[in-house]
């Protein structure tokens, strides 16, 4: 079984602003959801446990599991160049568009193939395991769409994870992922 989990809350978070690959600390509501999702996980005896190296997703995973942590570079958040500290609202560019790269964001084929790469590694190798992921919220959709396929409405929002939701994924029931690899 796989739980895959997005960071508790920041500050930013709370002030809707744009974070990417900005590394701010969880705020005190953060910690909170974190030790709140630790209790709910109490019982399951993780084999192995990912995060991104970034801050908020490693105190969230260190919260929530004592043992070994392996901080994997793929499931950072997407680079969102110079929108990064600015408000959400005042967004000038579409997230979804796969050529966009103004303001020095990351290509979206490049930040899926990272995630792809990520869950064909860990299906492989720690398939048959219960394994604890730990990330953000662009990482979450994307996820989504490698276990579940592109949303069919086209709507990425119904994919969006809230600080600290989890999402479990039952690797006995995948025969192949539905992915696009984009």
């Amino acid at each position: 079984m796989i739980y895959l989990v997005r960071h508790g809350q920041t500050d930013w978070n709370s002030e809707g602003k744009n974070q990417g690959q900005t590394d701010i600390e969880l705020n005190p509501e953060g910690i909170i959801q974190a030790e709140i999702l630790k209790k709910e996980l109490k019982d399951i005896d993780f084999d192995i446990v990912f995060s991104s190296p970034l801050k908020r997703a490693l105190k969230t995973a260190q919260i929530i599991h004592q043992g070994s942590i392996i901080t994997d570079n793929r499931l950072m958040e997407r680079c969102n160049g110079e929108l990064e500290g600015k408000y959400k609202e005042y967004q000038v560019v579409d997230f979804t568009d796969p050529k966009e790269t103004r303001f020095n964001i990351e290509a979206l084929p490049i930040f899926r193939k990272r995630i792809v790469d990520f869950w064909d590694d860990v299906l492989k190798n720690h398939g048959d395991k219960n394994v604890l992921v730990v990330t953000h919220a662009g990482v979450g959709i994307y996820s989504q769409c490698y276990f579940k396929g592109e949303p069919q409405n086209g709507d990425y929002k119904q994919y969006v994870m809230k600080n600290c939701d989890i999402i479990k994924i039952d690797t006995s029931r995948i025969v192949s992922c539905c992915r696009t690899g984009k």
